[in-house]
């Protein structure tokens, strides 16, 4: 048991060294009415007492009721003191039953039980009140700091009422709630008042002028942080806010270390996903998981998330040592996830990647390995084919190899309906998966996972505009009517776990992923975020580059669009690749690979996406849904 020892835990302690005595003492005082009994007096020693303080302390640090400071005892820390006390008393009349002192009487059943009542109303009482004490009303006392109106009077903005006035460091004071509940209207709440409803957040500002209006309601979708932003705004009130549930989750729990400015990914409108993953965990607990490309944006999620889910290991495989040293510096040092196995390696060495597998046996493999960035896969095919299709059959046929039990391809919207070198080199991955789940010697379970843009993810839309609005502008916008879909690392790396739970015959499944974001609307709401006016960053369209689509869809024609067990997840279903064909394609694709054939890459890729062979029926898709 953990007890640091510091001040603040050595005066708990003899605060409930002389509540122990006190307990004892007022038990035989009140028991024989103020005179106990001479046969029970040798109970009073010094010896005596001494020896009931220190089986009881002991039983306290070893319950752990002092890993905690008192001003922050909940609920859950009083039922621990209840059960310390309980055990403590326990071993106490057992070992002054069965080892009587001065080897007279016993101890009375009546005063180990009177003993325990008193002890527990002390332990407990003193808790509360410490408690209340420092939670008191600070009534008719001038405002520390900023003046701040909630929005959301549940258990976040509770939580984050209570540190403020706990915490005066902070420098908030709250002045109000804002809830849409019309039950807690004019109610008091951690003693602030819930003021009315954010439609009637106009006048609340007018009335009331904070300084600033916090968002605390983490499940808030865009459309209602959005239009809480815009009354703010209108009002030139700053306005801030905790983070979605998908951020509070992975990160600390520190919640008022967690309060940022309104960010363009709070106000897109779509509401997130949210996957229960201790429901689907049970594949990766207690397992040997490899993570490849896991210093990316996604890859590096999926290691957080797979080490709270309790993974066994986790093998993380990338060819970047700057960002594979970060992950595993963060899961070690920061998370505290001793088991991780680093691997500078890259997919498309076939020799190497045998070894890496050979060597850490991994159960389950989530592939995120590849290059994705459409312009420079332009300027790049030869990448695009060996990176991302011929290293995905190296990792598979190795994965095969070593009897991996589940394999996770992680795909994009850009697979579907190929324009680009980047898409069509996901396409043909997806047929990888497909053509390998189907065989009849392989025991190993594939599926892929497609969806659209992540949001802050390296060289993605959003951290450009940033950039460009902190210089002043101008933000570049390739086309007007431009658009794309979005969500957030967090969602995406769970809807690859949650894939990986679902399927096992080369499903791809794809994210319902809500109405595409124009991104003009996008760059306009980022400067009008950032404080600063459209006259003031102004916008500079660019053209379309080479391979670019104005808007993504996230199925291909002829796909077929099934359900699964989650309402926001969706079935591709198709004709089957034939496997044989495509077997060929890649004979073809790794010869002209090595003769260094540009051109011959680039026709070859071109034509299997243009009229890919296919054995599969209309009966058979048919079947592929259900």
């Amino acid at each position: 048991m953990r007890f640091p020892v510091n001040r603040h835990r050595v005066w708990q302690l003899a605060f409930d060294a002389v509540l122990i005595v006190v307990a004892w003492r007022l038990t035989f005082f009140l028991r024989f009415d103020k005179t106990t009994p001479v046969f029970y007096r040798h109970l009073l020693d010094w010896q005596v007492v001494t020896l009931v303080v220190a089986i009881k302390l002991a039983i306290f640090v070893l319950s752990g009721f002092y890993n905690r400071w008192w001003r922050y005892v909940s609920t859950r820390d009083m039922w621990g003191a209840a059960r310390g006390v309980i055990i403590a008393s326990a071993v106490t009349y057992l070992v002054l039953y069965a080892f009587p002192p001065n080897h007279t009487s016993r101890l009375p059943h009546s005063i180990a039980a009177f003993d325990f009542l008193l002890l527990l109303a002390f332990v407990a009482g003193t808790r509360l009140l410490a408690r209340t004490l420092i939670e008191r009303p600070r009534a008719g006392i001038v405002a520390r700091g900023k003046e701040v109106l909630i929005v959301g009077a549940g258990d976040a903005g509770q939580l984050m009422v209570r540190e403020m006035q706990r915490n005066r460091q902070l420098a908030y004071t709250p002045i109000g709630f804002v809830d849409d509940d019309p039950r807690k209207r004019g109610t008091r709440i951690v003693d602030v008042k819930v003021l009315g409803t954010t439609d009637e957040l106009p006048h609340l500002l007018r009335d009331n002028k904070p300084d600033e209006v916090l968002i605390a309601i983490p499940s808030a979708p865009g459309a209602v942080r959005q239009r809480i932003v815009e009354n703010c705004r209108a009002q030139r009130v700053p306005v801030k806010t905790l983070p979605g549930l998908n951020e509070l989750i992975s990160g600390d729990l520190n919640l008022a270390g967690q309060i940022r400015p309104v960010q363009v990914e709070d106000v897109l409108g779509r509401q997130q996903v949210v996957v229960d993953l201790d429901a689907v965990s049970a594949y990766v607990k207690d397992r040997v998981v490899m993570v490849t490309g896991a210093g990316g944006s996604i890859g590096s999620e999926l290691c957080r998330q797979l080490a709270r889910l309790g993974a066994g290991r986790l093998v993380l495989v990338d060819k970047g040592e700057p960002p594979l040293f970060e992950i595993e510096r963060e899961l070690l040092e920061e998370r505290e996830y001793p088991a991780v196995s680093a691997v500078l390696a890259d997919c498309s060495d076939r020799v190497r990647m045998r070894a890496v597998f050979e060597r850490h046996h991994p159960e389950v493999v989530f592939h995120a390995a590849a290059y994705k960035h459409v312009a420079m896969l332009e300027s790049n095919p030869m990448q695009a084919v060996t990176n991302n299709i011929l290293g995905t059959r190296n990792l598979v046929e190795a994965a095969i190899e070593a009897g991996v039990d589940r394999f996770v391809l992680i795909s994009t919207d850009k697979a579907a309906n190929p324009r680009n070198m980047m898409g069509q080199s996901k396409a043909v991955c997806e047929w990888l998966i497909e053509s390998y789940a189907l065989r009849n010697d392989v025991s190993t379970r594939f599926v892929a996972v497609r969806f659209g843009n992540v949001l802050g993810s390296s060289g993605s839309v959003i951290p450009i505009f940033r950039r460009q609005i902190e210089r002043g502008g101008p933000v570049t916008v390739r086309h007007p009517d431009l658009t794309r879909f979005f969500m957030t690392i967090p969602e995406a790396s769970s809807l690859v776990i949650q894939a990986g739970a679902m399927g096992g015959r080369g499903q791809v499944y794809v994210l319902d992923m809500g109405e595409p974001v124009r991104i003009l609307d996008l760059a306009k709401e980022m400067i009008r975020l950032s404080g600063r006016k459209e006259d003031d960053v102004p916008i500079v369209f660019t053209g379309v580059l080479a391979g670019e689509k104005i808007h993504e869809v996230l199925w291909n024609e002829g796909e077929m669009v099934g359900p699964t067990s989650h309402p926001k997840i969706m079935r591709a279903a198709r004709a089957t690749i034939d496997p044989e064909w495509l077997e060929e394609c890649l004979v073809d694709l790794e010869r002209l690979a090595e003769s260094a054939d540009t051109l011959g890459v680039v026709a070859k890729v071109a034509s299997m996406i243009k009229e890919p062979h296919r054995i599969g029926t209309e009966a058979v898709l048919e079947d592929t849904l259900h």
